[in-house]
């Protein structure tokens, strides 16, 4: 058996927006994700038990039940009830309400890490409650929830290989396009993992930045920090 990865060459185009595409669902189902799993968190956390219990059944149900019975419920069995929708916003439905149940646990998780006397501090002060969240809790879980949300974001960015199964043109069904047509699919899934493999690496070395970055504490003050604070830096002794 010979390997020919010349017939790639003419399909290059075609996988390249293939990719775009699986970057685009990716990113936007991943994007939603985030926001509706924030609400989750927010609501698992309130005072009410009658929204706590919806919430908890919420993930029960998304996070025990595969993608792929979300992808064939939406596309194939909502037209049942009278909702039809196109193959690529059922991708992105499904794909987000599924990444939305593991999104809410996890940034749960990183909210209440936060130490409560910096909660009751805030209140102490009179700040309300959506400053609070936004300048004083938000700005720590981040840190906490970092490499446990990059971890979902990438198996996520895996999963989109899903949207194959209901006709999206991401690139699963392209490379499956074009080995059908072919006979080469040793050379065009092999080019396919390498794509997966770097979307991912990708992911992996954003988060590598991202927990650099997020290291306040072990970075130097900026001099123009320390002016604003009315810090002075003693001068170095002499030799």
């Amino acid at each position: 058996m010979q390997l020919d990865y010349s017939i790639v060459l003419s399909y290059i185009p075609a996988l390249a927006q293939a990719t775009l595409m699986t970057i685009l669902i990716a990113v936007l189902s991943q994007a939603i994700a985030t926001v509706f799993g924030f609400l989750l968190a927010l609501a698992r956390m309130s005072k009410y038990v009658w929204l706590q219990r919806a919430v908890i059944a919420y993930v029960w149900i998304f996070r025990g039940t595969p993608v792929l019975l979300h992808l064939f419920f939406i596309y194939y069995a909502a037209p049942t009830f009278g909702i039809t929708l196109e193959a690529f916003p059922a991708a992105i439905i499904a794909f987000s309400v599924s990444s939305a149940a593991y999104n809410s646990e996890i940034i749960r998780a990183g909210l209440q890490a936060v130490h409560p006397g910096q909660v009751e501090a805030a209140q102490a002060v009179g700040m309300r409650y959506p400053t609070m969240v936004l300048k004083i809790v938000l700005p720590q879980a981040v840190r906490v929830i970092l490499p446990v949300y990059m971890s979902n974001f990438i198996t996520h960015t895996k999963n989109s290989s899903l949207a194959s199964v209901i006709t999206v043109q991401e690139l699963m069904l392209t490379s499956q396009m074009i080995y059908s047509s072919t006979y080469h699919a040793i050379e065009i899934l092999s080019v396919a993992g390498v794509i997966y493999l770097t979307l991912t690496s990708g992911l992996t070395g954003l988060q590598l930045w991202l927990e650099r970055v997020l290291q306040v504490e072990k970075r130097p003050m900026s001099a123009r920090k320390r002016a604003r604070l009315g810090i002075t830096t003693p001068e170095a002794p002499r030799a």
